[in-house]
C-alpha cells in the first residue's frame, strides 16, 4: 500500500473581527497609517483611508482593493476642522455609519540647537497636527461612534510621551494625547465608545529612509534586538479596536520593544560591556 502523502496545513484564516465595520483613518497613504488600513481592511472592514497627500490615499485604498479588501480614499488635512468633518460625513455617506476612528497623523519638527531659539512656529505646527488633529477628528466622529453601538478610538502615540528621546514640541503633543485619551475615555465610556492609544517605539517608515545604519545602532537598545515594523503597530491597533478589547478603555498601550522597561545601554555599562 502507497503510503498516504503528508499534507501540509493551511494556514489559519484571517479573523474577520470586522466584518460589517465602517473604520476612518488618519494619514493612512503610508507607514503605520497604511499598515493599519491593509490589517483592517484584511480583517473585513471597509476603510476610508485619508491622507494629506490625495494619491497616496488613492495609492493605498486601491492596494486593499486589488488584495480583496473594501476601501475609498479621501484627502484630509487634520489641521482643517471643516476637512476633517467633512471626511467622517463621508465615511457616514459611503459605509452607512462609522465604527472605528484610527488616529495617526502627526508632525515632528526639528529641535533647535539650543531651547531658547525654538520658534513658535515649530511649535504650533506640531502640537495643531499631532494633538489637536486627533481632537478635531473626535470631536466630529463621536456622536456617529455612539451610534454604532460599538465604536472605538485609537489614537497613535508614542514613547516620546513618556520619556525623553527628543523632540520638544512632539513630545509634548503625544504627551497630550495620553492624557486626551483618558479625559474622553471617561467621557466616551458610557456612550458606548471605547478610547485608547497605541505608544509605538522606534519603527522603519520612510521617515527614516536612508538612515539605517542608525536604525542599527537603535535597534541594539530595544531588549527585542530590533526596531518595530508598522505591522507591529497595525496588529495592536486592530486588537484595541476590536471586541476583543471590549473592556480595555482610557489605557496605554506599549509597543516598544521593551525600550520603556529595561535600560538596555545601563545595563550593558554594568556589567562591561560598554
Amino acid at each position: 500500500m502507497t503510503p498516504a502523502t503528508p499534507t501540509t496545513p493551511a494556514p489559519p484564516a484571517t479573523p474577520a473581527r470586522f466584518d460589517g465595520h465602517s473604520v476612518l483613518i488618519t494619514a493612512a497613504g503610508q507607514g503605520i497609517g497604511a499598515a493599519t488600513a491593509h490589517r483592517l481592511a484584511a480583517e473585513g472592514a471597509s476603510v476610508l483611508v485619508t491622507d494629506l497627500d490625495a494619491e497616496r490615499a488613492q495609492d493605498t485604498a486601491a492596494a486593499i482593493r486589488e488584495a480583496g479588501g473594501a476601501a475609498e480614499s479621501l484627502a484630509c488635512d487634520v489641521a482643517d476642522r471643516a476637512a476633517v468633518e467633512a471626511a467622517v460625513v463621508h465615511a457616514v455617506a459611503v459605509f452607512g455609519g462609522l465604527d472605528v476612528l484610527v488616529n495617526n497623523a502627526y508632525a515632528a519638527g526639528q529641535d533647535a540647537p539650543l531651547f531658547e531659539d525654538e520658534t513658535d512656529d515649530v511649535w504650533q505646527r506640531d502640537l495643531d497636527i499631532t494633538l489637536s488633529g486627533p481632537f478635531r477628528c473626535a470631536r466630529a466622529a463621536l456622536p456617529h461612534l455612539a451610534a454604532s453601538g460599538r465604536g472605538a478610538i485609537v489614537t497613535i502615540g508614542s514613547v516620546n510621551g513618556e520619556q525623553d528621546f527628543g523632540g520638544h514640541a512632539y513630545s509634548a503633543a503625544k504627551a497630550g494625547l495620553a492624557s486626551l485619551t483618558r479625559t474622553l475615555a471617561g467621557h466616551a465610556g458610557p456612550r458606548g465608545v471605547r478610547v485608547n492609544l497605541v505608544a509605538p517605539g522606534t519603527v522603519r517608515t520612510d521617515a527614516w529612509s536612508g538612515r539605517d545604519a542608525e536604525l542599527e545602532r537603535l535597534a541594539a537598545l530595544y531588549p527585542l534586538g530590533r526596531v518595530g515594523t508598522p505591522e507591529d503597530i497595525a496588529a495592536a491597533v486592530a486588537f484595541l479596536a476590536s471586541s476583543d478589547a471590549a473592556w480595555i478603555t482610557g489605557t496605554t498601550l506599549r509597543v516598544d520593544g521593551g525600550i520603556l522597561a529595561v535600560n538596555t545601554g545601563f545595563r550593558r555599562a554594568m556589567e562591561g560591556r560598554g
